[in-house]
Parts: C-alpha cells; structure tokens; sequence
C-alpha cells in the first residue's frame, strides 16, 4: 500500500543517515560539536513546517502528501552537495522542514483512508517505519565498508523516496476540504484537545528517542558490552516497537485506556530496567519490553483523533505538539546525565509513565 512504502522510505532515509553520520563527519573534516550543532538544525526546521503544513494540508491530503514526499526525496539528495559546516546546517534545515511536512501529510492522509475506509491503518503504516530502520542502518553500513562514498547513498535514497511518491495517485482518498464546524468554541476545544493527547504522546517519544540516542552508549560505558553487543540496542528496542503495533494492528481493537495502562506502566518498568538492570541481558530485556508497551499508543492516539474529527485538525495538532519529545529528550537526558549519570537519567524517563496511568485513571473506554 502506497502510505506504508511512504512510512518505509521515510525512514529508510533516517536509518541510513545515523550510519553514514561517522563518515559525513570525516568528510567534511567536522568536529563533534559541529555536527551536533549542524543536526540541531532538524528540528528547528521541522516544527514550523509542521505546523504551516497541517493549516495548507486538510482537504489536500493525497496531493499535500505527494509533495511533501517528493520534496524530502530531493532534500535527501541535495545533502550529497554539502561541502562544509554552515551548508550542512542549511541542508539540513530544509531536511527537517521537509521531514516536518511528511509527518503530518501522512497521519493526515492516513486518517481520512481510515474513516472514508473503515480499515484500521494507523498501526500497521507506524510499524513500518522501525522495520526500515533496522534494515537500513546496516545496508549503509555495508555501503561505507565497500567504499561506495556518502553522496552516492544519499542521491540513491533521495531518488527511491522521490519516486514512491509516485504511488500516491492511486491513494483511495476522496476530494475536497472537510466541511468546518460551524461554531468557533469546537476549535478551541479541539486544540486544548490536541494539546493534552500531543504532550501525552510526546512523553512517549521523549523515552522512544532518548532509547534510540543513548542506549549503545549505556551498554558500551556502564555495561562493558562489546561496540557490537552495544550496537544492537536500538534495533532491539525497534524490533519490539514493531510487534508491538503489528499484534494492535491483527488483534480485535483495543481500548484506548487500556493502552494508556500498558504504555504507562510498562513503558516505565521498561526503561527503568533498562537503566538499572545492571547488565546487558536485563538491559536488553528492558529495552524491549519498553518498545513493546510504548509502541501502539501514538498510533492509536492519532487513530482516534482522525476519527473524533474530520476536519483534521486534531491530528494535526497532536502531530505537532507530540513532536516537541523528540525536541526536549536530548536536552533532557544530557541535563539528568550531569549530576546523576545515564543509567539514572535514563531509569527517571519512567516517571514519563506517570501521565499515561493517570489519563488511563480518568477517562471512560470511549474516551481519547
């Protein structure tokens, strides 16, 4: 289906460049602190763009996503232009404008197929995107070792992104705008809403990012694994994510609070043993139980809120909003790392749990 090859290209994209980052650095003769202030550049692009994006794209879900998608591709591939610091920078601004833009094109496109369809999709499109990760990430790796330079990855990657969006006519997705609600108090109501459900979902991805940021460090530098054993963290956590949203995907649906209840409590054990365990195993294991749990909740989120609203707004806005735990999870980390150490500052991302149980306490079945 076009929006799941959407979601792998995607990320095809975002799991290669982790790979390739090591030797963009020695190309462009980049020290750390330049790369990681170039990288900042990603979300600084993304959020406006996000939010410009969502106000153009209701109604224009298909075309919006055709774009978008299309434009990623090309910005993917003008970074094999780059030839020093403040070009980076620049590229990947536009990158992140253009990652912003795909994100919510496609949990908006990905909303009206649900209700124009009746077909649960959400799960199944998310899911896709960890599988792409995993498999990227060592296929450019394997590119590097064979000596096939950085710009020829990105240009090829730029090329297969760009031409998915060719799927994307087929797209089942009916014309023209969603009719507006006629009373002013519904918007406010909707983006109190979206404010509540986007910092609920963007606890969850404070812990999704930190684990995928800092977990080969933690086995590496307090569990004495070996940079292979190390290595294999993040995939493991991503392996589980998927499972996670693929068993929510082929089972009967599942209450929202209930997944409240899973996401919360198990997400917090999870990454609370993880950061405690005191070895590789229950690491390992706790990583895993943390992207078990923590997997459907996002896409169960935007799920319910394309159904609850129409005008895609609500998705939109949660879209948004959940985005800033990608923002806030690098500070956040290295903040508790200083005075407490990682193992800790990542065990203290379990209290992001606590918001989840509490909703999970306070709502109906029914409720979002």
């Amino acid at each position: 289906m076009p929006l799941i090859a959407v979601s792998a290209v995607w990320a095809v994209f975002w799991g290669a460049w982790s790979a390739l980052l090591p030797a963009v650095k020695l190309e462009l003769g980049l020290s750390a602190a330049q790369i990681g202030a170039a990288l900042s550049a990603v979300p600084i692009g993304a959020l406006p763009a996000m939010a410009l994006t969502g106000r153009l794209a209701r109604g224009r879900e298909r075309r919006a996503l055709m774009a978008a998608t299309a434009l990623f591709g090309l910005t993917v591939a003008g970074l094999a232009a780059v030839t020093g610091p403040w070009q980076l920078a620049a590229a990947l601004l536009l990158l992140g404008a253009a990652s912003g833009a795909l994100d919510v094109t496609l949990n908006l496109t990905t909303g009206r197929v649900e209700r124009e369809s009746g077909r649960r999709l959400f799960q199944v499109v998310h899911a896709a995107f960890p599988v792409a990760v995993i498999v990227a990430a060592p296929l450019a790796g394997l590119a590097r070792s064979l000596g096939v330079h950085t710009g020829t990855v990105l240009v090829v990657i730029g090329l297969l992104v760009a031409a998915t969006s060719l799927s994307l006519p087929a797209l089942p997705v009916g014309r023209g705008r969603p009719a507006p609600s006629g009373d002013p108090r519904a918007g406010h109501r909707l983006w109190g809403l979206a404010l509540l459900l986007g910092t609920l979902a963007g606890c969850v991805l404070v812990i999704e990012n930190a684990v995928e940021q800092w977990s080969v460090l933690l086995l590496e530098e307090h569990r004495d694994a070996t940079p292979l054993t190390a290595s294999l963290a993040p995939s493991v956590y991503m392996a589980a994510l998927t499972a996670g949203r693929i068993a929510a995907h082929t089972l009967p649906p599942v209450p929202l609070r209930a997944l409240y209840l899973v996401a919360g409590a198990g997400g917090a054990a999870g990454i609370a043993l993880a950061g405690l365990g005191g070895g590789v195993p229950l690491s390992m294991a706790g990583f895993a139980l943390t992207g078990l749990t923590l997997g459907p909740l996002v896409p169960a989120l935007l799920s319910r809120a394309a159904a609850d609203d129409p005008t895609g707004t609500l998705v939109w806005g949660v879209s948004t909003v959940s985005y800033t735990g990608f923002v806030v999870s690098p500070l956040l980390v290295a903040g508790l790392t200083g005075p407490f150490g990682l193992p800790v500052a990542l065990a203290a991302l379990g209290l992001l749990g606590l918001p989840l149980i509490a909703r999970f306490a306070v709502i109906d079945g029914e409720s979002a």
